[in-house]
């Protein structure tokens, strides 16, 4: 059974694979609200890309076939978590109206490059 606290939007789980599906899931929902337009456009492709690959990187590590495989698909899902937080304020930027909702989930992708820093370092 997973340890789960309850949070603002999402419930801190501590099972990665799940948790880093969930941001992606999550992600998805809140770029199905943005109003199409040529700017939201271009940054919601580049915002679902890297979500979504934080999971789908975490699944490669989970199966890695040595360690250093292992810390290299690590330190991609950190990566991507980065780009996140890096899209996710370009999103808040062009729809002011939805900087709130984007600073909650900037908060789990950086709270998700910490884990991803601390499991490196080990």
């Amino acid at each position: 059974m997973t340890n789960q606290i309850q949070s603002s939007k999402f419930k801190k789980i501590y099972d990665l694979e799940e948790r880093t599906a969930k941001v992606g899931e999550k992600i998805i929902s809140f770029c199905s609200s943005l109003p199409q337009n040529s700017i939201n456009n271009a940054l919601v492709s580049q915002l679902v890309r890297s979500s979504t690959s934080i999971g789908a990187n975490y699944m490669e590590a989970d199966g890695a076939e040595s360690k250093k495989d292992f810390k290299h698909k690590i330190a991609i899902c950190k990566k991507e978590a980065k780009e996140t937080m890096h899209w996710l304020r370009m999103i808040a930027v062009a729809n002011s109206s939805k900087k709130e909702e984007c600073r909650i989930y900037w908060q789990e992708a950086k709270e998700l490059t910490l884990i991803f820093s601390a499991i490196l370092r080990k």
